[in-house]
């Protein structure tokens, strides 16, 4: 984008601000297609990519006094289509690790584009994984991970100590590690965040 789209930008946001329609169809007209072909590489529907990128714009709109942006709305609204995407699309399929899944296709690079995987892959990969650690790390993975319990809750349904099972996480995610080790932002994406440890 150059300068002369930058200030065009952000007068159209001063104009949604101040509930300007014209202002919000020409932001409508910027982000749309950008939007809608961001949400169908993962919807792989067109109805329903079309419906996500409907519902960000009518949250933009309602929410439009409380726009913090000034420059560009370009970050904000593809955040939005996200957690649009996320929300539509775990519940559907009822999986925890969907969120996972787009963190880690937003995390590749382009270079890294083939290597794109699809869900189903994504998962299976992981479960492929996860079946060759001895029983219990794989339980207390897949409880702190898939069912998101806490170390106290792993410890009284394995009915083992929490040190125990701090201890059976970290040695069953180091081999997971070893594993993953081709896919190094797979593994990050799914084993390295804060709620699992």
């Amino acid at each position: 984008m150059n300068d002369a789209d930058n200030l065009i930008e952000i007068k159209l946001i001063c104009g949604l601000k101040k509930g300007s329609l014209k202002a919000f169809d020409a932001i409508y007209d910027m982000y749309a297609k950008r939007l809608y072909a961001y949400c169908l590489q993962y919807t792989k529907s067109e109805e329903d990519a079309e419906e996500i990128v409907q519902d960000v714009f009518v949250r933009l709109w309602m929410n439009r006094e409380n726009i913090r942006q000034e420059e560009t709305l370009r970050s904000l609204l593809f955040i939005m289509s996200k957690h649009q995407l996320i929300n539509a699309y775990r519940a559907r399929i009822n999986s925890p690790m969907y969120e996972d899944y787009v963190k880690y296709q937003d995390h590749i690079s382009t270079e890294e584009q083939g290597q794109s995987l699809e869900y189903e892959e994504f998962v299976n990969q992981l479960k492929v994984a996860l079946h060759k650690l001895p029983i219990t790390q794989r339980q207390v993975i897949e409880m702190s991970k898939l069912k998101q319990l806490t170390n106290k809750e792993i410890a009284i349904e394995l009915e083992l100590s929490e040190q125990t099972v701090k201890n059976q996480l970290s040695l069953g995610l180091k081999k997971l590690r070893e594993e993953l080790g081709k896919m190094p932002i797979l593994f990050w994406l799914l084993f390295s965040v804060n709620k699992l440890l």
